[in-house]
């Protein structure tokens, strides 16, 4: 019996070190905030899996410009006079995976913080390069992107589409949508209140105009496209810097899609064909424009299932080459995706604080 009790009290005493060193994640390891990134490990382009039968991802993708320079095929990245990097065809300041899935019956949308870091494109066996995922556009070209992403993610990526700012815009405010519903709150309505634009750009169903009154309601709003674009971009409104932001993408993209739950086929199409008038870039042919098309007026009455990339245990901040950006598990990450894109679930961001001191 004293044996007995003897050993209770060894495993009443291990316990407690146990749930400590477990509760300790990913991203919360203590490290210096400038340091190397951690070795990324990437799954190669040519030993991917096939995408899950009736899936098909998009990158949908947005560069942090009203007007932009169209990237000329296979130019190199661009540099100034000293030969450092230069941001001359614009950084992706959102980043979308659209994924239909005409078998189970689902529409995903997945979205990646820009600020990760990944190993760049121009990375050999031997000598592993990092920085962040939202320069490879500019520096290396939107297929790179594509290829980045589906190595780091664990899935083939093949289609983009390519937008600018004012793009954006305009799709949002052609007639067959004519603007966005979305809830607003305190934080956000006195963000957008700082911005001097068109009378009747943020209302609600009173009337009350956000960008002229900061004191505005919470509530749910009507956007024209140029202040859905300014909410889009909302940074500095809460602690969750641009972990939010991913979320106000999403936020749009989803109201944008329950305005087309309503359309014909012929609608859906047309809405493609004004998709392909209004982008910067994309591989993608008409025929497989309206392919999409078809799929998601198909699965126009489905609930849109989100998930954000990474997840909070599977992220921290760092300060690497000078760059403030978030150090990402990608191998979580990619499991947590897989399993995402398998089962159905509904994943929201919660609280975050992050260390963000970028302008925007």
């Amino acid at each position: 019996m004293r044996k007995f009790f003897s050993l209770l009290l060894a495993v009443a005493l291990l316990l407690p070190c146990c749930f400590s060193a477990a509760e300790e994640s990913w991203a919360d390891a203590n490290l210096p905030h400038e340091r190397m990134p951690e070795t990324i490990e990437v799954i190669p382009w040519d030993q991917l899996s096939p995408a899950l039968s009736g899936q098909h991802h998009y990158l949908l993708l947005c560069i942090d410009q009203w007007h932009s320079i169209p990237r000329p095929q296979d130019a190199p990245p661009p540099t100034g006079y000293n030969g450092v990097r230069r941001d001359l065809y614009g950084n992706t300041d959102g980043i979308v995976i659209l994924t239909l899935d005409t078998r189970a019956k689902r529409i995903m949308l997945t979205s990646i913080i820009r600020d990760a870091i990944i190993r760049k494109p121009n990375s050999t066996d031997t000598s592993a390069k990092y920085g962040r995922i939202n320069y490879v556009y500019n520096d290396y070209g939107p297929e790179a992107l594509c290829k980045t992403i589906s190595e780091h993610l664990g899935i083939p990526i093949e289609k983009y589409i390519l937008f600018n700012f004012g793009q954006i815009q305009d799709i949002i405010d052609l007639p067959s949508l004519g603007g966005v519903d979305i809830e607003l709150n305190a934080n956000e309505i006195r963000y957008l209140a700082r911005y001097a634009v068109p009378v009747g750009s943020v209302v609600n169903a009173d009337g009350v105009d956000v960008h002229q009154n900061p004191r505005a309601p919470e509530g749910l709003y009507h956007f024209r496209g140029h202040s859905a674009v300014l909410y889009m971009r909302i940074r500095k409104a809460d602690s969750q810097g641009d972990f939010m932001r991913t979320q106000r993408v999403r936020n749009v993209l989803s109201a944008l899609a329950d305005k087309c739950r309503s359309f014909s086929l012929d609608q859906a199409n047309e809405l493609a064909n004004n998709i392909m008038e209004h982008n910067d870039a994309t591989n993608m042919s008409l025929k497989e424009m309206l392919d999409a098309a078809s799929f998601a007026y198909d699965l126009r009455s489905c609930t849109i299932e989100e998930l954000r990339i990474p997840a909070k245990e599977d992220v921290r901040a760092i300060l690497y080459a000078n760059m403030l950006a978030q150090e990402v598990n990608w191998t979580s990450s990619r499991l947590k995706l897989a399993d995402f894109l398998e089962h159905t679930k509904l994943t929201r961001d919660i609280d975050f604080l992050v260390t963000d001191d970028e302008d925007d």
